[in-house]
């Protein structure tokens, strides 16, 4: 493939909500100051992606027309002025559109900030890339940077077969945890194979798995990827006075009183915001270098939804996501 861009590429646009995609030809980008051409081989598709395009996620406007997809793996094809910390040939990955104006990875080409980037790991392939970043990210601020996870802790994940769930499981396992992971039955192998303890939330109450699994004193951290009732769970299985729950589904009405009379904490993930405020997207990039040095050494791999789809069956893939039938991450393959 030569490294020079094309004029122009293929992309995905979404006319309005809920619409059919629309494949059009434009102009491939040019980078500015700071950023990085991307030639895009693989495009993540998350569940949020499916409410940008339903016009269900008014917390992440996306002005339309437009292209979506957030996450993204590919080859760089040229830098803009002021980036150094990659070239041409460098295989990349990263959350670097598809909502608060910034083109989406559904195209052939992407012009992204070089700070949303980091280098591919080199033990999973680009399809593999492309389903992390958002998920990965998600979970690191909320096991890492807000509950300081660390050897010793005592960790509950809800949701914990998840996009954002499977890979807390792993990453809290990196960092010296002991996890318990909720789910359904027929999730608990897939939960086990990740090194947690399932827990059966349809058939166990909060009080006795806290008792089964910590003789009642509950979890030093509590990841809610869930919501609703999973997050008044949270409360009340969360350690007195050190606990800590995190939480990136924060939807509905919730009361803190159970934990306030646990003297818990809690912490809210908004992984939108470097991309919606321009805020803190060198930390994005970050996160990224320990993704990709947690997947070198073995510690880090995505579930993979076996289904492969490309640009022009982009809609059946969001359909496979939206349907909650998918057996993992979905990914398209955007490279021809």
């Amino acid at each position: 493939m030569s490294n020079i861009p094309a004029t122009t590429m293929r992309a995905l646009l979404l006319p309005a909500p809920d619409a059919p995609f629309a494949m059009h030809h434009l102009p491939t980008p040019v980078p500015a100051p700071g950023e990085v051409l991307v030639r895009i081989h693989a495009s993540g598709v998350n569940p949020l992606d499916t409410k940008i395009r339903a016009g269900a996620a008014a917390h992440a406007r996306h002005a339309l027309p437009a292209v979506l997809g957030m996450d993204l793996a590919g080859t760089v094809q040229a830098v803009g002025p002021g980036v150094t910390d990659f070239q041409p040939g460098d295989a990349v990955y990263g959350f670097t559109g598809g909502i608060g104006g910034h083109q989406g990875s559904l195209a052939d080409h992407a012009a992204v900030d070089a700070r949303l980037l980091a280098l591919k790991p080199a033990a999973l392939s680009m399809r593999e890339a492309a389903a992390l970043p958002l998920v990965f990210i998600t979970a690191w601020e909320g096991l890492v940077d807000r509950a300081q996870v660390r050897p010793g802790h005592k960790v509950l994940v809800h949701g914990g077969a998840g996009g954002v769930g499977h890979v807390a499981i792993q990453l809290a396992r990196a960092r010296g945890a002991t996890v318990w992971a909720t789910g359904s039955a027929a999730q608990a192998d897939t939960i086990r194979a990740l090194g947690a303890t399932p827990i059966d939330h349809e058939a166990t109450d909060v009080d006795t798995y806290l008792a089964e699994h910590t003789a009642g004193q509950g979890f030093d951290v509590v990841c809610d990827t869930v919501g609703g009732a999973a997050l008044d769970a949270s409360f009340r299985a969360v350690r007195r006075y050190t606990g800590h729950v995190v939480s990136s589904l924060g939807w509905g009405t919730h009361a803190l009183a159970p934990l306030s009379f646990r003297g818990a904490s809690y912490s809210g993930v908004f992984t939108l915001l470097p991309l919606l405020t321009g805020e803190h997207r060198a930390h994005h990039g970050e996160i990224l270098r320990e993704a990709t040095a947690l997947a070198n050494a073995g510690l880090l791999k995505p579930r993979m939804d076996p289904l492969r789809f490309t640009l022009e069956s982009a809609a059946q893939a969001h359909a496979r996501v939206a349907s909650g039938q998918a057996q993992g991450k979905v990914v398209v393959d955007v490279l021809p």
